[in-house]
């Protein structure tokens, strides 16, 4: 289990540092075709964070322990959704979620049930080693742009592969970023 907890962690931690990094020069490895979808509403129990993205190995740790003493059944992979771009934001002042899709409302604190709302998306499949996506997320805000879209919320990660049985450079993650039409 702390395995899986520390790759889980690996994975979003390097989501959050690639989402806002300087990406001129590093395309994405594996990526494949961008596309606008619909995708639908869900619901998901998350922690919120506020803080460093280091943090994420600890707040993973957290959210895993919370879900087993409430005995709330993930529906779906590890999420993660972040809020702000660090490269304008203080490290103490990011905020961001980590958390899994569920069909239980009656959540207690710390955790909260939350509804992702964003329905039209950009999506993109990275596959690779996380520590090299750093160019998909330059290379989606550049579609966005070139084909009249805005952001309209915040990004969002899906972890496709089980880090413990997949090679790194196989893995599958799913991000979606909220747009609508300028």
């Amino acid at each position: 289990m702390k395995r899986l907890v520390l790759l889980t962690f690996m994975g979003c931690f390097i989501f959050a540092l690639a989402t806002f990094s300087a990406a001129e020069g590093n395309p994405a490895l594996g990526q494949e075709k961008f596309n606008v979808k619909e995708v639908p509403a869900f619901s998901y129990c998350c922690l919120p964070c506020q803080g460093p993205y280091t943090n994420m190995e600890t707040k993973i740790g957290e959210l895993t322990q919370f879900l087993q003493a409430q005995n709330i059944a993930p529906m779906g992979p590890l999420i993660g959704i972040f809020y702000n771009d660090p490269t304008v934001t203080k490290p103490e002042n990011l905020n961001w979620e980590i958390g899994f899709p569920v069909m239980e409302s009656n959540v207690q604190d710390p955790l909260r049930f939350r509804q992702w709302t964003f329905t039209t998306v950009l999506e993109g499949t990275y596959t690779g080693p996380y520590e090299k996506s750093a160019g998909i997320y330059a290379e989606m805000m550049g579609w966005l742009e070139a084909n009249g879209y805005v952001m309209a919320g915040p990004i969002l990660e899906k972890y496709l592969s089980d880090p413990n049985s997949t090679r790194p450079e196989d893995y599958k993650t799913e991000i979606w970023i909220p747009c609508r039409k300028k």
